[in-house]
């Protein structure tokens, strides 16, 4: 059976009604060009596969990391997808969501063009969005300080910050791998995969095979005794290279775990998106070279379930995929 995706019918849009006076789905906003308000005819639709060259300007625009497979996985999802607005068919936003079985939903991608800005764009994205996983839950996502209020206005409440943290590792030996610290391979994947349902929450298994496929060499396992851990994973980036998930029983697993990446990683820089609620972790992080740059606030709306065990992920697998 094909699995279902917003992206498989082209044909597929959303009506929405038009009018200044209208809710917050109104089809038309203001644009400020110099400073002549004018109208412009704003057409909020399902995003598929074509639009993802001008979704990665966007990301450009805004100096975001994502590739064109970060937003595959969205439209490849058999139960994720994307909006975009465009403007007399130019794309002008974006927001895209996965739903995480019958747990939670991720919101994330929320991207308008600067020209484009404090017009009531991202409004009507997020009335989209929050339309498509309306028999959902609880939605969470992570928020940039730009973009909280917006959500605050649409219920999103705060749950816990995050930070952004980056290295350049040194060239020459950085140190040793850490004993029990191995290449994932194929073979381990079921395992892995087992245990981060667990920790997680929910499968995101497609999520991590697709990191196994792009970033083979940032994929760990920490075995001890024969007992699985901890794991990690990581992806490509267009500025630099993204680690996480870090999954781990406790922080030296982490440390281990982390230590074994950047081993092999001289030259390179490497991203992480850590929850604050351990400040030994974070201490750590600080000591091996990462520099905490900018935050992040995770926020839900609806039920606040947190299915998983946060205290185990060390590091997420990034703010556009929870």
């Amino acid at each position: 059976m094909k699995r279902r995706s917003d992206a498989d019918d082209a044909a597929r849009t959303e009506a929405y009604p038009s009018g200044p006076n209208d809710s917050p789905s109104l089809q038309f906003g203001y644009c400020i060009v110099g400073v002549v308000q004018v109208w412009m005819n704003v057409t909020v639709r399902f995003m598929h596969a074509e639009d993802i060259r001008t979704c990665l300007q966007l990301c450009r625009f805004s100096h975001w990391n994502q590739l064109e497979e970060d937003w595959r996985v969205f439209l490849d999802s058999w139960d994720g997808g994307g909006r975009v607005a465009e403007v007399e068919g130019i794309v002008i936003g974006t927001v895209t969501f996965l739903r995480y079985g019958g747990c939670f939903s991720w919101l994330s991608m929320m991207l308008v063009h600067p020209d484009s800005r404090h017009v009531g764009v991202g409004t009507l994205l997020m009335d989209a969005a929050l339309d498509a996983l309306a028999s959902e839950p609880c939605v969470r996502l992570d928020a940039t300080p730009l973009g909280e209020p917006l959500y605050r206005r649409f219920g999103f409440s705060g749950e816990y910050e995050l930070t952004r943290a980056k290295v350049t590792v040194p060239l020459g030996p950085f140190g040793s791998v850490p004993e029990g610290v191995l290449p994932m391979k194929a073979v381990d994947l079921a395992e892995v995969f087992a245990r981060d349902r667990q920790v997680f929450g929910a499968d995101r298994s497609a999520l991590l095979t697709s990191f196994y496929r792009r970033a083979p060499d940032l994929a760990r396992t920490l075995y001890r005794g024969g007992t699985l851990i901890g794991y990690c994973f990581g992806r490509p980036g267009y500025l630099y290279r993204q680690l996480g998930p870090v999954v781990a029983n406790d922080t030296t697993a982490a440390r281990e775990l982390v230590a074994g990446c950047l081993a092999s990683q001289a030259g390179e820089t490497l991203a992480v998106d850590v929850p604050r609620l351990d400040s030994e972790w974070t201490a750590w992080l600080e000591s091996a070279g990462f520099t905490m740059e900018r935050s992040f606030l995770r926020m839900y709306r609806g039920q606040r379930q947190r299915p998983g065990f946060d205290a185990r992920q060390f590091v997420i697998a990034g703010p556009e995929f929870g």
